[in-house]
C-alpha cells in the first residue's frame, strides 16, 4: 500500500479540497465521496457519475469516555490506493480482484482523543468505519450509540424489511430476519414494528440504485440496522434492542482499544448488475483463522422440510439417505429431535450406514435454551462451552461432517461472541457450521473457513405451514438476488418437485410454481451446501428431465453475472462452474415475460441446453443453436423460468 500525504495532489484519488473538506473517488472516478466539517460536525455525501446518491449524511459516534461526533476538530487527512488480489470459494466469484481508493480523516473531540474516519471507494462500492488508537491510560470504550447517517433524496423509494419486535413470534424467538419486504415505498415511510429496517437495505435513488448493509462484524462489536427516517429524512444505524437475547447481554458493544467498528457498505450503480454482483462483503475483510480441514461443499437432502418432525426416526432417515446417494448428493441434514427420536445409539448406527452410501450426515442444534423458549431438542449444547467441545468431540468420533443451529436471540455483541465461538469450536473438530433462525452474514464467508451460510430470510419452511407464503413464492424469488442474497450465502433449503407440500405429496399447501422455476432457484439462490427439499417420492414421480438436472446442477461457483430483472418481478442471473455457464430466470408477473437477452457468455454457432415450461407447464429441454448471442429470446411463463446451461 503506497502512502501519501494530505497536500500531495493524486489524480482520480483523494484530494484535500479545503482545511474543513476532502474528496475520495473511485478508481473510474464515477463514484465520490465529499467528507466535511461543518460547525464541529462531520459528514459526507456521495454522487455517482454526478447523480446525487446521499446528501450531507452524519458521521460520528458517542461513547462513555467522549462525544466522537460534536464539537470536533479536524487534524488531517491521509490517502492511499488499495489493491487486493484473494480465492474465495462459497462465494459469488472465486477469483477477486479488489481495488480502491482510500481516505483517512483524522478528527479530535473536545477533550482531545483523536479517531479517524476511514473510506475506501472502488467503481460501485464504498465501506467505511471509525477506527481509534488506545487514549493514554484508556485500554477500552463504551460505544452507546451511532450518529452514522444515510440522508437519501426525499424522491428515493425502497425496498426493505423491517426489524420486528424482540422476544414475540413463535416460541419468542424473534428477531429473526424473516419479516416480508416492501417495496417501492416511499424514503420516509414508517417500518411496520417501529424499530427501523435490518440489513441489507436496497434504494432506488432517481437513475441510481444503491444498497446499503455492513460486513466484518465479529465478537468484538454488535450488529446493527437502519432506524426508520427523522425528520430529515435521514436514517441511521441503530444498535440492538435491549430486549434482545431474552435481555441477556449489553444492546451497546464494548471495544478494546486500539479499535476498528465494522465496515458499513454502500454499493452504487445506474443499473443493478453493481447491486447483484458486489463483492464488497468479502473484499474489506480478512480470514480470521485457517480451515482445520478441507471442508467439502455440495447437495444434500432433507426430511423435515416436507415429511416434518414425524421423520426423525430411523427408518425415515434411511430413506433420506438412500435418496441421498441415488441422486449422487454429499449430505443429508437430520433435524432437531434426533437425540430423543433416534438415540444417540442408534444414531451411530445411522451414521455408518449413512458412511457406507458415501453420505456425510449433517446434525441440528438449539443454539441454546435460555433466550428463547424453544423445546426441541438437543438444548444447550451450542451455548455452553464444556458441552458444546464434548459434542463436537463425539461427533468428530463418527465422522459427523457438520451442523445446523438454530433460534438465536439477536443481534448483541454477546450473540455475535456466541457465533463466532462455534465458529471457532466447529473449525477445530473439522464441522461445517449452518445458521438458522439468524441474522444475516457479515463477511463470514471469507472470516470462518467453515462457514457455510445462514437462513435469514423467509425460506422455504413458510411455504409449507401457510398457503400465502406459496402463493407469494415467485415474488419472493425475484426479490432475492438483489438484497438479501446479495451480501452473503443464503440458506433457503427450496427447491421443491411436490406439488402438494406433505409427505404424500398429496395435501397440505400447494405449491403454485412450475418444476422448471423450482430448478431456476437452485442457481438464483447462493448457498455453498444446498439442503433441497426433494422427497424419496420424487424418484418415481417427479419428471425425469428435472431429476437429471438437480443430480449435476452445482453449489459453489467461479463467476456471476447479472442479465436482466427488476426487483420483485423478474430476474435472469447467470452464474460459472468450471467451463459450464447456468443462466436461469424466473417470472413473478402475472403475464408470460417474453426477453430478448444479451448474453457475453455465449458464442455464436455454439449450443446451449435449454430447460423450459412445455405444455400444461410439464418440464421440457431442448438443444439450441447459438444464432446471436446478444438476441436470445426467452418466455418464461407467470410462477414460472427457464435454465439455460452454456
Amino acid at each position: 500500500m503506497k502512502k501519501t500525504m494530505t497536500f500531495i495532489v493524486l489524480a482520480c484519488t483523494a484530494v484535500l479540497a479545503s482545511a474543513q473538506k476532502a474528496t475520495v473517488a473511485s478508481p473510474d472516478n464515477n463514484l465520490k465521496v465529499d467528507v466535511t466539517l461543518e460547525q464541529g460536525q462531520p459528514c459526507y455525501n456521495v454522487t455517482y457519475k454526478q447523480n446525487t446518491v446521499l446528501e450531507k449524511s452524519p458521521l460520528g459516534f458517542k461513547a462513555n469516555t467522549g462525544d466522537y461526533a460534536n464539537g470536533l476538530k479536524w487534524v488531517g487527512t491521509e490517502t492511499s490506493d488499495v489493491k487486493k488480489d484473494y480465492v474465495q470459494d462459497r462465494i459469488k466469484r472465486t477469483q477477486n480482484h479488489y481495488q480502491a481508493n482510500l481516505l483517512a480523516v483524522t478528527l479530535e473531540n473536545s477533550q482531545g482523543n483523536k479517531f479517524t474516519v476511514t473510506f475506501q471507494v472502488s467503481n460501485n462500492d464504498i465501506a467505511f468505519r471509525y477506527e481509534m488508537k488506545k487514549q493514554g491510560e484508556t485500554g477500552s470504550m463504551i460505544v452507546e450509540r451511532e450518529a452514522t447517517g444515510f440522508n437519501f433524496p426525499s424522491t428515493t423509494t425502497t425496498f426493505l424489511t423491517p426489524q420486528s419486535d424482540a422476544m414475540i413470534g413463535w416460541k419468542r424467538t424473534k428477531p429473526s430476519y424473516e419479516e416480508w419486504y416492501r417495496l417501492e415505498e416511499p424514503i420516509g415511510s414508517r417500518s411496520e414494528y417501529g424499530h427501523g429496517y435490518t440489513f441489507p437495505c436496497l434504494f432506488h435513488v432517481g437513475d441510481c440504485w444503491a444498497l446499503v448493509s455492513e460486513t466484518g462484524v465479529d465478537g468484538r462489536y454488535c450488529a446493527s440496522r437502519l432506524s426508520d427516517a427523522d425528520a430529515e429524512g435521514t436514517l441511521t444505524v441503530e444498535y440492538p434492542m435491549p430486549e434482545e437475547n431474552n435481555g441477556i447481554g449489553s444492546a451497546t458493544p464494548a471495544v478494546a482499544l486500539p479499535m476498528a467498528t465494522p465496515w458499513r457498505t454502500i454499493t452504487v450503480g445506474d443499473n443493478l448488475k453493481p447491486i447483484v454482483e458486489t463483492t464488497i462483503p468479502w473484499d474489506v475483510v480478512e480470514p480470521r483463522a485457517e480451515p482445520s480441514r478441507q471442508y467439502q461443499m455440495g447437495k444434500g437432502t432433507w426430511s423435515w422440510i416436507l415429511w416434518q418432525d414425524g421423520s426423525i426416526n430411523y427408518d425415515d432417515q434411511v430413506k433420506y439417505i438412500d435418496l441421498a446417494n441415488a441422486m449422487g448428493y454429499e449430505f443429508v441434514l437430520i433435524d432437531n429431535w434426533w437425540d430423543q427420536y433416534i438415540g444417540r445409539e442408534k444414531m451411530e448406527r445411522l451414521i455408518k450406514y449413512a458412511a457406507s452410501k458415501n453420505v456425510g450426515v449433517q446434525l441440528w442444534y438449539s443454539s441454546s435454551g435460555y433466550w428463547n423458549d424453544i423445546e426441541q431438542s438437543p438444548l444447550n449444547k451450542m451455548c455452553d462451552p464444556f458441552a458444546r467441545k464434548e459434542e463436537m468431540k463425539w461427533m468428530k468420533s463418527l465422522g459427523v461432517k457438520g451442523i445446523k443451529v438454530d433460534f438465536f436471540g439477536g443481534d448483541k455483541q454477546e450473540t455475535m461472541r456466541l457465533y463466532e465461538d462455534i465458529l471457532c469450536d466447529a473449525n477445530e473438530y473439522g464441522l461445517t457450521v449452518i445458521f438458522h433462525g439468524t441474522t444475516i452474514p457479515r463477511g463470514w464467508e471469507r472470516m470462518y473457513p467453515n462457514y457455510v451460510g445462514s437462513e435469514a430470510v423467509l425460506a422455504s419452511e413458510n411455504l409449507i405451514f401457510e398457503q400465502r407464503f406459496c402463493d407469494a413464492e415467485a415474488w419472493c424469488a425475484a426479490l432475492h438476488p438483489f438484497v438479501r442474497n446479495a451480501i452473503g450465502c443464503m440458506e433457503y433449503g427450496g427447491t421443491f418437485l411436490n406439488k402438494r407440500l406433505n409427505r404424500n405429496n398429496d395435501g397440505g399447501t400447494t405449491r403454485m410454481t412450475t418444476d422448471v422455476f423450482e430448478l431456476a432457484t437452485a442457481v438464483l439462490f447462493q448457498n455453498p451446501i444446498q439442503n433441497f427439499a426433494l422427497a424419496p417420492n420424487n424418484l418415481t414421480d417427479a419428471p425425469q428431465t428435472a431429476l437429471d438436472f438437480m443430480k449435476t446442477v452445482p453449489t459453489t461457483w467461479d463467476d456471476i453475472c447479472f442479465i436482466d430483472g427488476y426487483p420483485g418481478k423478474y430476474v435472469v442471473l447467470a452464474r460459472k462452474s468450471g467451463d459450464k455457464w447456468y443462466i436461469a430466470g424466473v417470472n413473478a408477473e402475472k403475464a408470460a415475460k417474453q426477453l430478448t437477452l444479451s448474453l457475453p457468455m455465449a458464442q455464436k454457432g455454439g449450443t446451449a441446453d435449454y430447460y423450459y415450461d412445455g405444455k400444461d407447464n410439464l418440464p421440457q429441454r431442448s438443444q439450441l443453436k447459438i444464432k446471436a448471442p446478444a438476441k436470445m429470446k426467452v418466455t418464461m411463463q407467470p410462477n414460472g423460468g427457464f435454465v439455460m446451461i452454456l
